[in-house]
């Protein structure tokens, strides 16, 4: 399997990490004293946009005065009861996503991996819409996808062990295998579920941040996991440069594969059981910001949970105004938004390595 670093059009295979870290940034490539302040200035933005905008519209300054003054209790509970949960609840998805994407890039040292890849989201899948055939309500819905998510990935973990430790090709075709049986088990429960309970079940499978409660715990795993991240920048850029590298440079692979594993997992299993599965901002968001800032995780992991947050949000909003009343599922808007984003991302590198 190809080390997705020798396509990076930033770090060149052949030189050593060390190095490239204290390298000057490339042609176009932004500094992280611009990029970071810059992207947590949009993060804002789109926070402000998404508790503005809606079925109604509330002007910016009206909201700003109805939550210093406190006078307004409508347009209060509007955006406190309402826009404000949600728009955070998208940003904390969008960020935990995006962070996954960039940790499973770098233990599988695939361009293509994301955080769906080791079939975590099909075991959440397929115990979240047993519970919907059920009958039983949200809460029970949450914690049976919580509960697949950790027997997905318990599975995975389990059949990927053998003589060697784990490896990230074993991970990568045990994940895709217990992906597919996830996906014909869904397949198979979509066609003979009850045809009242069917257009939960698919806007669950789209991705739907409709009726998900503000979730405290999805911001407290992107702050934790975030942190952490950040702290372990530099074992991730060793990590991402293969094997031989991170041997020589002191970095004990089986207990890092470990850690990224389970923290890929956690930040997942959280993302997808507060609001099913929402596609490509995994995946498109590291190779936006790796074109832009280079392949340093210090200002790579920061800045595509940022970005990631920002995206997701923005998606969310549309999803709620592109058809009003009716709300769209955001799964499928960031998979129509990612699909040419990513493509034209991978025709910009292409060019820029050739």
């Amino acid at each position: 399997m190809a080390d997705w670093m020798d396509i990076a059009p930033i770090v060149p295979h052949h030189r050593p990490l060390v190095v490239a870290e204290l390298a000057p940034y490339g042609t176009g490539q932004m500094k992280p004293s611009r990029l970071l302040p810059l992207l947590s200035l949009l993060a804002l933005s789109s926070i402000a946009l998404a508790i503005s905008v809606g079925s109604t519209s509330v002007a910016l300054h009206t909201v700003l005065t109805a939550v210093l003054s406190g006078h307004d209790s409508v347009v209060r509970e509007v955006i406190f009861d309402l826009r404000l949960p949600r728009a955070l609840n998208a940003f904390s998805i969008g960020g935990l996503l995006a962070l996954a994407g960039v940790l499973m890039q770098v233990l599988l040292r695939n361009p293509l991996a994301d955080p769906y890849v080791l079939g975590i989201s099909g075991g959440a899948a397929v115990a979240a819409l047993c519970a919907m055939l059920l009958g039983f309500g949200a809460l029970m819905v949450d914690w049976a996808a919580g509960s697949g998510a950790l027997c997905a990935t318990l599975l995975v973990f389990a059949l990927a062990h053998a003589r060697g430790g784990w490896t990230p090709q074993r991970l990568l075709l045990n994940g895709v295998v217990v992906a597919s049986g996830c996906t014909a088990i869904v397949s198979l429960m979509l066609s003979l579920g009850d045809e009242t309970r069917l257009r939960g079940m698919l806007f669950w499978l789209l991705g739907d941040l409709s009726f998900a409660p503000f979730s405290a715990a999805a911001l407290c795993v992107l702050l934790v996991v975030g942190v952490f991240s950040i702290a372990g920048a530099r074992s991730l850029n060793v990590l991402a440069r293969g094997e031989i590298e991170s041997q020589s440079l002191g970095v004990a692979l089986s207990p890092a594969r470990i850690a990224l594993f389970s923290a890929t997992a956690a930040l997942t299993a959280t993302a997808v059981t507060t609001a099913g599965g929402i596609g490509f901002i995994g995946l498109v968001t590291p190779h936006l910001v790796r074109l832009v800032a280079g392949s340093n995780h210090r200002v790579v992991v920061p800045a595509s949970i940022l970005l990631g947050g920002t995206l997701l949000t923005l998606a969310d909003t549309l999803a709620r105004i592109a058809a009003a009343p009716r709300q769209l599922p955001v799964g499928a808007l960031t998979a129509l938004i990612g699909v040419p984003l990513f493509l034209i991302l991978m025709r910009r590198e292409r060019h820029i390595t050739s």
